[in-house]
């Protein structure tokens, strides 16, 4: 690297660190995730305002590799954390209800999502329509866990009923929609002449579940309550990398290796353990790493072209992302004997989208399933279905305590009997 390089690098950084914690800290005042505007200062700072020419001093073309590399990093780390926290005890623990209401909220997007594929097709596909149109149905059908849980953990409900099926489906969910996405990129042949490696995927995959989780939880309950020393640490980021850097081999992503990895690391024993990852890692990952790939990622959004055709392709969009995921997660909560509005929250929390669309999205620009138009009105609508959750739950639920946390007669109950034995409980009155 030149002088000019790493001076542009660092100064641009720094800039862009700022400018999301500013936005992030903005957004929070308004009641909406971080995130949200952590991904508008990655737009804001990408072609659509200027015509690129911010973008173009503060980094040059020169630059822009090594911020692909730091972006790679930094969603690898969040892949894992994601990971981690996914907990098979959530599902367990929700009952029936979760699982249907996460397949129907999975299903019913995919099948719109393939739909507006095919219309779409003909204007932004690459030519090999069926991917493009299997990934139009996966992009429709993301939600986004990690997000999901922030807007509960903030509203006081992540320990209620109605929380605790929420961040259940979402997590089935994760693994639906990973695993549908894996099989796409598969079979979109974009390992080349290597295809065959992909083949290889599948003894990985049992290698990790039922040689390297085993391993990992017999050494937990040798030593006991595990903390998270810098040789441990150190052993857990080179396993991290190495998972993620065998799937990349493989002709999938790198991002179901760092995912696989967090899901293999044990729970019991290693509370504290994840806990420390979490701070540690988390942190530096949120502050630096995840900035810089909203800004990769903001790089290439351009809506300053969109014509009114781009603004009906992006009324579709929505009405396919919001419609699908709402209608396939309320007819399921309904048809589970979930109350009415209860059911039409948990809907509207499993239409949160956040990072994990980004993801998704940057993949299939990356693999070209998505040309630059397409990808741009797709991040509006990971932005607009992100931020409209909090205001829709707010209006839906509408019943607020004092000190900010839901009104349990609102939240608690999830069936009509356990409602009336709630109500009786605490002398409170059907809405």
């Amino acid at each position: 690297m030149t002088t000019e390089q790493t001076t542009s690098l660092l100064a641009g950084l720094a800039v862009m660190v700022l400018l999301a914690q500013v936005l992030g800290a903005l957004a929070r005042r308004f009641g909406q995730p971080p995130v949200i505007g952590e991904v508008l200062a990655g737009i804001a700072l990408g072609p659509t305002f200027f015509h690129g020419a911010l973008s173009d001093v503060l980094f040059p073309s020169t630059t822009r590799p090594l911020l692909s590399a730091l972006a790679a990093v930094g969603v690898a780390v969040f892949m894992f954390i994601v990971g981690m926290e996914w907990d098979a005890a959530l599902i367990r623990g929700s009952g029936a209800i979760a699982p249907s209401v996460a397949i129907c909220s999975i299903l019913l997007p995919f099948a719109l999502g393939t739909l507006l594929g095919l219309h779409l097709a003909g204007a932004h596909g690459n030519g090999d329509r069926t991917p493009f149109v299997l990934f139009m149905g996966i992009a429709m059908s993301i939600t986004a866990f990690p997000v999901l849980a922030r807007i509960l953990t903030d509203r006081g409900m992540s320990r209620t009923p109605l929380g605790v099926v929420a961040l259940a489906c979402a997590s089935i969910d994760d693994v639906l929609a990973w695993s549908l996405l894996a099989g796409v990129v598969a079979i979109s042949g974009s390992a080349g002449p290597d295809q065959w490696r992909i083949l290889l995927a599948v003894p990985f995959l049992l290698a990790m579940l039922f040689l390297v989780r085993p391993l990992l939880r017999r050494a937990v309950e040798r030593r006991g309550t595990l903390r998270l020393t810098p040789s441990l640490f150190a052993s857990l980021l080179a396993g991290l990398l190495l998972s993620a850097a065998t799937t990349e081999w493989l002709g999938l992503h790198y991002i179901f290796g760092a995912f696989l990895f967090g899901v293999v690391l044990p729970r019991s024993g290693a509370e504290q353990l994840r806990t420390d990852v979490h701070e540690r890692l988390g942190q530096m990952s949120g502050t630096l790493l995840l900035p810089v790939f909203f800004l990769v990622a903001g790089l290439q959004v351009d809506l300053s072209d969109v014509d009114a055709a781009g603004i009906g392709d992006l009324g579709l969009i929505m009405l396919v992302a919001v419609g699908g995921k709402f209608l396939g997660a309320f007819v399921a909560a309904r048809a589970n004997r979930m109350p009415l509005r209860q059911s039409a929250a948990l809907a509207t929390l499993m239409n949160t989208r956040g990072l994990t669309e980004l993801i998704v999205l940057s993949l299939g620009l990356q693999l070209g399933f998505l040309d630059a138009e397409l990808y741009s009105l797709m991040v509006v609508m990971a932005v607009l279905t992100t931020a409209m959750t909090g205001p829709l739950l707010t209006w839906i639920l509408d019943r607020r305590t004092g000190d900010g946390v839901t009104d349990p007669a609102t939240d608690l109950s999830l069936t009509p009997e356990s409602g009336r034995r709630r109500r009786r409980a605490t002398g409170t009155t059907a809405s």
